[in-house]
């Protein structure tokens, strides 16, 4: 059984950091695909709990999708159930790599913090 799950995409290179990094520390992981299998409701507000319950903390501010749903806008009027259930339906609207697991709550890659959590246990 794999330790933690790892929302990644296919082509990005912080995807393909996080990847290189998981395998040299020998981190037992599940990978999926972040564009067909977004992470689920619960795992967006454990990341969110985890980051001080931002919720702007699990999106892909940066990124084409959100841009073009104009998001930013739209966010802050959202309730918290109405914000994970629509940021749900797109993958590409949450921050990667995604990383979640017991103890564990990641996004984006940073060694550092990474170490943290995972390779120190």
């Amino acid at each position: 059984m794999s330790r933690v799950t790892a929302y990644l995409h296919p082509t990005c290179t912080t995807c393909e950091q996080a990847r290189q990094w998981l395998a040299a520390h020998k981190i037992d992981y599940t990978e999926k695909d972040i564009r067909t299998t977004a992470p689920t409701v619960a795992e967006m507000r454990a990341m969110a709990a985890a980051h001080g319950g931002e919720r702007k903390k699990v999106l892909n501010t940066s990124g084409i999708e959100y841009r073009k749903q104009g998001l930013a806008a739209k966010l802050p009027q959202l309730d918290d159930a109405a914000f994970f259930t629509l940021v749900r339906t797109n993958g590409m609207f949450v921050k990667r790599p995604f990383v979640i697991g017991p103890g564990v709550a990641l996004v984006g890659f940073k060694a550092e913090a990474w170490a943290e959590q995972l390779a120190a246990k």
